[in-house]
């Protein structure tokens, strides 16, 4: 019975998240998401809501998926935790959450949170098991106040569990949204973690939890503080250039994009994360002193938040 098992507990819970942060956006949009359920031919599948071209959200996917297969060696010594298993052990399953919600007022910040959980090997009998996942901010201007309600809502939800685990992985999300061909962050940082495997399951899985539940009183706040607020031409141009840096992320550095399209995932939910619109303008450089060289500066040099 499907919650018995971890594998059915994490595919519990990422529905039952997906159906809340769905909600949460619907109320703010005034507009329903677009449900698109898909099969994967070599086992699983999974649910796809996305809104394109609202008035508030300019592009936000919130997904669930579980899936299970046999791994590639590639994709088997690429995929974390899994290592421990031995690449003999080719057998996956992963289930889990991904949301990115891109708002149309460039005031308002890009935020991103995935939940996940991997098994190598047989169900109830894996090799390997480790959870992973993490939240983070991604704002075209700063706002303080926002960094900090953020961060402090997700140091709250770790603090819950383990007083050493916002520290590190805070940390761990700074080093991880990293673009070394720019020197910069893709933004101000949250939390992230992977292989998580140090203790019993049942406690990560209240973690786990705890922080995928933190994603709605973390961000949506945020978008409706800042939904109405004026901006010009030069803003939104702003905001196309550092949905340039996301993508750039996304598509060379990111863990989960890159196993997803190893393991023949679906492209159209995979690349949900993407932008609507993004700009790449040939060695751009914000003016001295201005909001947007404010905004580089914590993106090179990152702050403590909570």
């Amino acid at each position: 019975m499907a919650g018995e098992t971890m594998r059915g507990r994490m595919e519990v819970l990422a529905t039952k998240m997906q159906e809340t942060i769905c909600a949460a956006a619907e109320a703010i949009e005034g507009a329903p998401f677009t449900r698109d359920p898909w099969t994967r031919p070599e086992g699983g599948g999974g649910l796809s809501c996305v809104m394109q071209d609202g008035s508030v959200f300019e592009k936000a996917g919130v997904n669930v998926s579980a899936v299970h297969g046999t791994l590639d060696r590639e994709a088997a010594r690429a995929m974390g935790g899994g290592r421990e298993a031995g690449e003999e052990t080719l057998r996956f399953f992963a289930a889990g959450l991904s949301v990115v919600v891109h708002p149309r007022n460039p005031m308002a910040p890009t935020a991103h949170c995935n939940y996940r959980y991997f098994e190598r090997g047989d169900e109830g009998h894996p090799a390997a098991w480790w959870f992973g996942g993490g939240s983070d901010l991604t704002p075209a201007y700063l706002c303080e106040e926002d960094a900090r309600h953020f961060h402090g809502t997700l140091k709250a939800a770790c603090d819950g569990h383990d007083g050493a685990f916002y520290p590190r992985f805070k940390a761990w999300c700074d080093d991880y949204f990293f673009l070394p061909h720019r020197g910069e962050r893709r933004g101000i940082g949250g939390i992230f973690f992977d292989d998580l495997h140090d203790r019993d399951p049942g406690d990560l899985f209240a973690f786990v939890e705890a922080c995928a539940r933190a994603f709605v009183p973390s961000y949506f706040p945020l978008v409706e503080r800042h939904k109405e607020e004026p901006y010009t031409p030069a803003q939104k141009r702003w905001q196309a250039l550092r949905r340039g840096r996301y993508a750039e992320f996304n598509l060379l550095y990111d863990r989960g994009t890159l196993f997803g399209l190893r393991t023949g995932g679906r492209a159209e939910s995979i690349l949900m994360s993407l932008p609507l619109e993004a700009r790449w303008e040939y060695a751009h450089e914000p003016a001295g002193g201005s909001e947007e060289e404010r905004l580089l500066h914590v993106l090179k040099t990152p702050r403590s938040w909570a």
